[in-house]
């Protein structure tokens, strides 16, 4: 009796802490559209466009040059995004990306995926940053790529679509990139590895790289990407230790691009990520290939690469905006090359305000409460057998004479 009252307690203490750990009552109203405000197909927008009582945040996905996307975080929770299509498609797209009331915009960033590099990783170093140049592939710039109508992949109710492009070369005969964007209305756990913790007022971005044939048998991959903050404050890569847990073990870094802002009151945005990618569908342990990034680096010139960027933040954002880029390599030391799957996954989530933080699962809690409290309740009941035997009266007892 003692043991079925132990485990019914630990049963509803496990419960409520699984609802109050992983789930808020915060929750934005999102919907996802493709190409608002025309017809034109060959061309791919993903507007997200996340709704409370006092704010809107606009996610702008987009492949119209290199893969682009823009938080722009408004006061207004009737905030609407304003595209000029004909400019936009044009030589010079500045200005075609607007959001009204123009003055209800608090906080706007951008990040920019400019080009995968493949290199030769002969000594199994995983050392991206220590690479011989003569090691590098030619680069695959991910504004010369072609890509197919996402509107094929939007799903509204799960709020998901792909961003599915091809390069001209050989290697990409049979395989493709994939950026699968996902937007959230409230907080959870991801279902797909590596279990990423988000909340209302972020979106993930998941990285596929799927049957492109490597040029080497010692291929290994990184992904270059480009961010930009206003010229009075900056961002700054931060390295955060991370519980292990059921979701990730062995993982212990996660990994966040934070704006740092002086003298502002309000939050500002973030890109977060585990350091694991995966080489395999599913996402198992076995198939985890940790990641390493590399520090920020400031460009300050004109971007090479044609993106969404221009279109909203206009032609002379060089001058008040400060522009960097950072790497982000697959895979480690003495492991497995690319072309043993040939797949590789990465997920991230861009947001505004505060990253998520893990802590423990509920799992963990529960084995935890198993460990510590089952011999203490072995010892109490213990005690209580001893004491009951100790004053029992046995009413069959005779003297002896």
């Amino acid at each position: 009796m003692w043991l079925e009252v132990w485990l019914a307690a630990l049963s509803t203490l496990c419960a409520g802490l699984g609802v109050r750990g992983e789930h808020t009552d915060y929750s934005r109203r999102v919907s996802l559209q493709y190409n608002p405000g025309t017809s034109d197909k060959s061309v791919n927008l993903l507007h997200v466009r996340a709704v409370d009582n006092v704010s809107t945040i606009h996610y702008v996905w987009s492949t119209i040059g290199a893969p682009t996307a823009l938080l722009i975080y408004t006061s207004s929770p009737t905030s609407e995004l304003n595209i000029n299509w004909t400019k936009l498609t044009s030589r010079e797209p500045y200005g075609a990306i607007t959001i009204q009331p123009s003055s209800s915009v608090l906080y706007s960033t951008a990040l920019m995926f400019t080009r995968i590099f493949e290199y030769s990783d002969v000594n199994n170093t995983a050392n991206f940053s220590g690479t011989a140049e003569k090691s590098f592939y030619p680069t695959y710039n991910l504004s010369d790529f072609k890509w197919e109508n996402a509107n094929a992949t939007l799903n509204t109710s799960s709020l998901t679509a792909n961003l599915t492009g091809r390069h001209k070369s050989e290697s990409f005969q049979n395989g493709s990139v994939i950026f699968r964007v996902s937007a959230f209305g409230s907080s959870g756990r991801d279902l797909a590895s590596p279990r990423l913790l988000h909340t209302a007022n972020s979106s993930k971005l998941e990285f596929l790289m799927s049957e492109v044939k490597p040029r080497g048998n010692n291929s290994r991959f990184a992904l270059e990407m480009f961010t930009l903050e206003k010229k009075e404050g900056c961002k700054k890569m931060v390295s955060v230790r991370s519980i292990d847990d059921e979701y990730t073990p062995t993982i212990f870094e996660v990994a966040q691009l934070i704006a740092n802002m002086p003298n502002d009151s309000h939050a500002q945005g973030y890109f977060q990520w585990k350091s694991v990618a995966y080489g395999a569908v599913g996402g198992k342990r076995a198939d985890s290939l940790p990641c390493q990034y590399y520090d920020l680096r400031l460009t300050n010139e004109s971007l090479q690469f044609p993106s969404i960027v221009h279109a909203f933040f206009g032609k002379d954002l060089i001058e008040r905006y400060n522009v960097e880029a950072f790497n982000v390599s697959f895979g480690i030391a003495d492991g497995d090359f690319y072309d043993k799957h040939n797949f590789l996954s990465w997920s991230a989530l861009i947001g505004y305000g505060t990253p998520p933080k893990d802590t423990f699962s509920t799992l963990v809690i529960c084995i935890m409460a198993v460990a510590l409290g089952t011999p203490l309740l072995l010892l109490i009941v213990g005690a209580v057998v001893v004491f009951s035997l100790r004053n029992r009266v046995y009413s069959s007892y005779e003297p002896i004479n």
